[in-house]
Protein backbone atom coordinates (compact mmCIF):
# COMPACT_ATOMS: atom_id res chain seq x y z
CA UNK A 1 0.00 0.00 0.00
CA UNK A 2 0.99 3.76 -0.85
CA UNK A 3 -1.28 5.64 0.79
CA UNK A 4 -4.68 5.82 2.77
CA UNK A 5 -6.73 8.41 3.24
CA UNK A 6 -10.08 8.90 5.32
CA UNK A 7 -12.21 11.76 5.89
CA UNK A 8 -15.32 12.00 7.44
CA UNK A 9 -17.95 15.38 6.38
CA UNK A 10 -20.75 16.43 8.69
CA UNK A 11 -23.88 16.75 6.31
CA UNK A 12 -25.86 19.57 7.62
CA UNK A 13 -22.86 21.61 7.91
CA UNK A 14 -22.08 20.75 4.43
CA UNK A 15 -25.91 21.30 3.34
CA UNK A 16 -25.52 24.78 5.05
CA UNK A 17 -21.98 25.42 3.01
CA UNK A 18 -23.66 24.40 -0.49
CA UNK A 19 -26.49 26.70 0.23
CA UNK A 20 -24.53 30.11 1.43
CA UNK A 21 -22.43 29.29 -1.72
CA UNK A 22 -24.23 27.64 -4.82
CA UNK A 23 -21.41 27.89 -7.52
CA UNK A 24 -19.03 25.23 -4.84
CA UNK A 25 -21.48 22.53 -6.22
CA UNK A 26 -19.76 23.53 -10.09
CA UNK A 27 -16.27 24.22 -8.39
CA UNK A 28 -15.93 20.63 -6.13
CA UNK A 29 -18.41 18.27 -8.34
CA UNK A 30 -18.19 17.43 -11.90
CA UNK A 31 -21.42 17.38 -14.54
CA UNK A 32 -21.81 13.18 -13.94
CA UNK A 33 -21.45 12.89 -10.09
CA UNK A 34 -23.69 16.11 -9.92
CA UNK A 35 -25.99 13.92 -12.00
CA UNK A 36 -25.53 10.94 -10.32
CA UNK A 37 -26.69 12.40 -6.74
CA UNK A 38 -29.49 14.11 -8.40
CA UNK A 39 -30.96 10.95 -8.84
CA UNK A 40 -31.62 10.53 -5.27
CA UNK A 41 -34.48 12.27 -2.88
CA UNK A 42 -31.63 14.27 -0.93
CA UNK A 43 -28.52 14.40 -2.95
CA UNK A 44 -26.48 15.95 0.00
CA UNK A 45 -25.51 12.90 1.34
CA UNK A 46 -24.34 11.49 -1.42
CA UNK A 47 -22.29 14.75 -2.11
CA UNK A 48 -20.99 15.11 1.28
CA UNK A 49 -19.47 11.07 0.87
CA UNK A 50 -18.14 12.52 -2.76
CA UNK A 51 -16.43 15.32 -0.57
CA UNK A 52 -15.25 13.05 1.51
CA UNK A 53 -13.39 10.87 -0.67
CA UNK A 54 -11.78 13.67 -2.75
CA UNK A 55 -9.99 14.91 0.40
CA UNK A 56 -9.42 10.93 1.49
CA UNK A 57 -7.44 11.16 -2.03
CA UNK A 58 -5.58 13.73 -0.96
CA UNK A 59 -4.55 12.01 1.89
CA UNK A 60 -3.53 8.77 0.19
CA UNK A 61 -1.29 10.64 -1.63
CA UNK A 62 -0.19 13.16 1.20
CA UNK A 63 -0.44 16.09 0.17
CA UNK A 64 -3.88 18.95 1.12
CA UNK A 65 -5.63 21.28 -0.39
CA UNK A 66 -4.62 23.32 -3.65
CA UNK A 67 -2.34 20.20 -4.67
CA UNK A 68 -5.03 19.36 -7.68
CA UNK A 69 -8.47 20.20 -8.54
CA UNK A 70 -11.23 18.90 -7.43
CA UNK A 71 -12.88 17.38 -10.85
CA UNK A 72 -9.33 15.95 -10.97
CA UNK A 73 -10.93 13.48 -8.52
CA UNK A 74 -14.48 11.84 -9.66
CA UNK A 75 -16.34 9.31 -7.81
CA UNK A 76 -18.70 7.63 -10.01
CA UNK A 77 -20.47 4.62 -9.73
CA UNK A 78 -20.24 0.77 -11.84
CA UNK A 79 -23.23 -1.09 -12.88
CA UNK A 80 -23.35 -2.49 -9.51
CA UNK A 81 -23.85 0.58 -7.46
CA UNK A 82 -20.61 0.47 -6.12
CA UNK A 83 -18.00 3.48 -6.45
CA UNK A 84 -15.50 3.79 -9.10
CA UNK A 85 -12.81 6.82 -8.48
CA UNK A 86 -11.31 7.73 -11.37
CA UNK A 87 -8.38 10.09 -11.36
CA UNK A 88 -7.01 12.53 -14.00
CA UNK A 89 -4.88 15.89 -14.49
CA UNK A 90 -2.84 16.93 -11.77
CA UNK A 91 -3.94 14.30 -9.26
CA UNK A 92 -2.58 11.75 -12.01
CA UNK A 93 0.43 12.74 -11.99
CA UNK A 94 1.31 12.91 -8.50
CA UNK A 95 -0.18 9.71 -8.28
CA UNK A 96 2.24 8.46 -11.13
CA UNK A 97 4.88 9.89 -9.51
CA UNK A 98 3.99 8.19 -5.98
CA UNK A 99 3.93 4.79 -7.76
CA UNK A 100 -0.07 4.66 -7.58
CA UNK A 101 -1.62 1.55 -9.83
CA UNK A 102 -4.57 1.45 -8.62
CA UNK A 103 -7.20 2.54 -6.07
CA UNK A 104 -10.06 1.31 -3.87
CA UNK A 105 -12.57 3.06 -2.20
CA UNK A 106 -15.59 3.22 -0.25
CA UNK A 107 -18.05 5.41 0.85
CA UNK A 108 -20.78 5.51 3.64
CA UNK A 109 -23.25 8.19 5.32
CA UNK A 110 -25.61 8.00 8.14
CA UNK A 111 -28.12 11.22 8.63
CA UNK A 112 -25.52 12.98 10.45
CA UNK A 113 -22.01 12.40 8.46
CA UNK A 114 -20.58 11.21 5.40
CA UNK A 115 -17.29 9.48 5.09
CA UNK A 116 -15.15 7.50 2.62
CA UNK A 117 -11.85 5.27 2.86
CA UNK A 118 -9.54 5.43 -0.29
CA UNK A 119 -6.16 2.88 -0.82
CA UNK A 120 -3.85 3.85 -2.98
CA UNK A 121 -1.51 0.84 -4.38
Amino acid sequence: MIGLGLDLVDIERFREALERRPAMRDRLFTPDERALAGERVDPIPALAARFAAKEAVMKALGVGLGAFAFHDVEVLSLGSGAPDLRVTGAAARLAGERGVASWTISLTHSVMTAGAVVTAT
